[in-house]
């Protein structure tokens, strides 16, 4: 009898400490405190998949837009920013309403930012390789002097660079190269 309950506290014990651990990874806001990461922030809630028949770009009513819960979930992402007193350089966006919108209600001063569109569905799926490679090249080319580039983007320009797939509002946060240092639920 003993030996059916040791292995199942060690397994507790185990699976508790990964659990903490996980959830304090998780909520790492040290390396934005220091400066000069990118922060990639997929938009907030905007209920879907992709964007209806007929988009159009310039058109937020012909798009996939934040619903109460996601403009909700993106003025949360701006009061994390002030409470942790992360330093921004600059926040650039997606120039797709939900993301110019988390942008808005996060941060309010903000940047359109072509690279950072979304890539997937077509016509706009062939210009992964290009706006990765502009993405890559301004960010290789940024001098954060201490502070954090903040970019509002969808979660597959995140998986391009990082890997990592995000939920929505999701902050990933890495250094110059794309290497995750912590990413923060914010739902």
């Amino acid at each position: 009898m003993i030996n059916n309950k040791v292995p199942r506290i060690l397994i507790s014990i185990i699976l508790s400490l990964f659990i903490f651990q996980t959830a304090h990874a998780q909520s790492d806001w040290s390396p934005a405190k220091n400066g000069n990461k990118i922060i990639l922030i997929r938009h907030s809630l905007a209920p879907g998949t992709g964007d209806p028949e007929g988009f159009k770009l310039n058109e937020c009513s012909t798009q996939r837009n934040l619903s109460q819960i996601g403009i909700d979930q993106s003025k949360r992402i701006g009061k994390l920013f002030k409470k942790n007193k992360v330093p921004i350089d600059q926040v650039l966006s997606s120039q797709w309403c939900r993301c110019l919108d988390t942008a808005k209600y996060a941060f309010k001063n903000y940047k359109e930012f072509s690279a950072l569109n979304s890539t997937f569905r077509s016509p706009n799926k062939k210009n992964a390789k290009k706006q990765i490679k502009k993405l890559k090249n301004f960010v290789e080319n940024w001098n954060g002097n201490g502070k954090n580039l903040i970019l509002v983007t969808h979660y597959v320009i995140i998986t391009a660079v990082t890997d990592a797939v995000p939920r929505s509002g999701e902050i990933v946060i890495t250094d110059k190269n794309f290497k995750i240092l912590s990413t923060i639920q914010t739902n």
